[in-house]
């Protein structure tokens, strides 16, 4: 499963020239702790978010009462310094392709300490958000469609095996696989396939092999 498939694809965004004012509105209706911003032409410039806000209003000192947004709407004198959204907005922003991989965007959301990550094009479009939640929502996968990716797509079209040879089940996420193939090196690499396949939780993978062709040609010769 790639990024374009889990990714949210109707964005709401913002331009450089949109108020602070209107951009934490935005943020208060959806929901959303950040917001990214666009070019005319689509093109992802930043992000504003929730830390951007709190860093305008640290001097303030006490933020607890009514929170960091019902401060912005209630005191239109802290933003006296900055009224844009491209005054405060990160202009270093972390992207993900829409090709990359869950496990790509995972490790980028853990190294970078983010929740969301703007989807962009090689031509810097952006055409997505995807985020947190959305990864977590890959391991919701119903069992037979797991199952079915590991027969057709592991199995059949990259193996080139017949997936009749193995014994199958999924639950609960769980992937319980028996049974005989021909190689070592198909074993070592189904299992390898199934750890990385989106949803499943854990892989029981007790596959015997009549070749063990790691160790082909690895005898010295008792030739002359």
């Amino acid at each position: 499963m790639r990024v374009v498939d889990l990714m949210a694809s109707e964005v709401i965004s913002v331009r450089r020239e949109t108020s602070l004012r209107d951009a934490a509105r935005l943020m208060v209706e959806k929901r959303i702790s950040g917001l990214p911003v666009t070019d005319d032409n689509g093109q992802l410039v930043g992000v504003i978010s929730e830390g951007d806000f709190l860093r305008k209003e640290v001097d303030r000192g006490d933020l607890a009462g009514p929170g960091l947004l019902g401060v912005l709407f209630d005191n239109r004198e802290s933003l006296a310094e900055a009224e844009t959204v491209g005054e405060v907005m990160a202009d270093n922003v972390f992207t993900i392709s829409p090709d990359a991989t869950l496990v790509e965007a995972a490790r980028t959301m853990t190294t970078h300490a983010v929740k969301r990550l703007p989807v962009v094009t090689r031509e810097g479009e952006l055409v997505g958000v995807l985020s947190r939640r959305d990864i977590v929502s890959a391991f919701t996968r119903p069992d037979e469609l797991i199952e079915d990716e590991i027969r057709e797509d592991i199995l059949r079209r990259l193996l080139f095996l017949d997936p009749t040879l193995l014994e199958i089940s999924v639950v609960a996420g769980v992937v319980t696989i028996s049974g005989e193939l021909p190689t070592r090196t198909d074993t070592r690499l189904l299992e390898a396939m199934v750890q990385r396949t989106d949803g499943v939780i854990r892989a029981e993978v007790d596959v015997a092999w009549k070749l063990d062709d790691t160790q082909v040609g690895t005898e010295p010769s008792s030739l002359p």
